[in-house]
């Protein structure tokens, strides 16, 4: 870059596009109101104008910030593509709610992820970019054997004072938020398989209510869940906490307390599962208690302390089951 020369807006690349911004919009005011003529283009594809009357000292001051900034953007780039890999990179790191077909995948190398994968994946997965964060968390910290794996959409993503509100377990976060009970059952083998749990606490549907599920489809998409737990883990017990009421989803309370009702009756047939009814205690007669924060969807301290004292009684029980080879 020759004296004077300085960054402005311009086109990127598909890749850069999907980064978060780390400059001004395209259509942001220049820094400042000299005129520019064009310069020559990097191999970025950003343009490179030259104020055309910037005196030699702030010329080389302003490249040598130029540079700086430019080493600072392509160092966020690379930590940012390291973590989360060129899927997630491509995807714009965000994620979808379709809901993926309830299959059993075989295991594979995931061919555009740089990391092994027991599940494949790719670029338009949903929850690309989660699953494979859990995939990086593995293999830097290997999973130990007889952990408690809570999984589930965002109530279990938000809970981050899980470890400490549960010291004597080995508490293992696996929640993805807007995710339903089809998206636990296709990533089994990422967020569950590899930590052979002690147990699973699992909370999903209540996305399944919103998006339109009737109580009799979220029990059987709960069941193809189970089906997959026993083919994977046997009797491995899963604690299924009942889809919580909000003030934001009050219309779907109805729906909700059904699919409550179903799946609660149909653990009293199963040794394998236990239902935790956690909407008792967040209810003030028909409506949900103040235990939520500005969204009234998603809990505060107060509603995830509920949760932590009836879940924490429910593990805590002497005869509930454990998985063969845990004590």
């Amino acid at each position: 870059m020759g004296p004077g020369q300085q960054r402005c807006p311009g086109p990127c690349s598909e890749n850069e596009a999907s980064l978060p911004s780390l400059s001004k919009p395209a259509d942001a005011a220049p820094p400042h109101p000299r005129p520019f003529s064009q310069g020559r283009r990097e191999n970025d594809g950003s343009s490179l104008c030259v104020p055309l009357d910037l005196p030699p000292e702030a010329a080389n001051t302003r490249v040598k910030q130029d540079e700086e900034t430019r080493t600072m953007k392509r160092n966020a780039q690379i930590w940012l593509a390291a973590c989360l890999g060129s899927a997630a990179l491509v995807a714009g790191c965000q994620s979808t709610g379709e809901m993926p077909v309830e299959e059993t995948t075989t295991t594979t190398t995931a061919p555009s992820l740089p990391i092994a994968s027991p599940i494949a994946l790719t670029r338009s997965s949903p929850f690309v970019s989660e699953m494979y964060n859990f995939l990086v968390q593995d293999e830097v910290m290997p999973p130990a054997a007889c952990s408690t794996v809570f999984t589930g959409s965002s109530s279990i993503r938000f809970w981050f004072t899980l470890e400490e509100d549960f010291p004597a377990l080995d508490a293992v976060n696996r929640g993805f938020g807007g995710s339903g009970i089809a998206h636990a059952t296709a990533y089994f083998d990422i967020l569950i398989t590899p930590h052979q749990p002690h147990e699973i606490v699992f909370y999903s549907g209540e996305n399944d209510v919103s998006a339109g599920a009737s109580p009799d489809e979220i029990l059987a998409s709960f069941q193809t869940f189970l089906d997959k737990k026993t083919a994977t883990l046997g009797d491995t017990p899963v604690y299924f906490v009942s889809i919580k009421p909000s003030i934001a989803r009050l219309g779907q309370l109805e729906t909700q307390t059904a699919a409550n009702r179903l799946i609660a009756d149909y653990a009293e047939t199963r040794d394998d599962l236990i239902f935790i009814d956690i909407t008792e205690p967040m209810m003030d007669g028909d409506t949900p208690k103040d235990l939520f924060i500005s969204d009234r969807l998603h809990m505060n301290a107060a509603g995830y302390d509920i949760w932590t004292k009836v879940i924490s009684e429910a593990l805590a029980d002497p005869e509930r089951p454990t998985a063969a080879g845990c004590d």
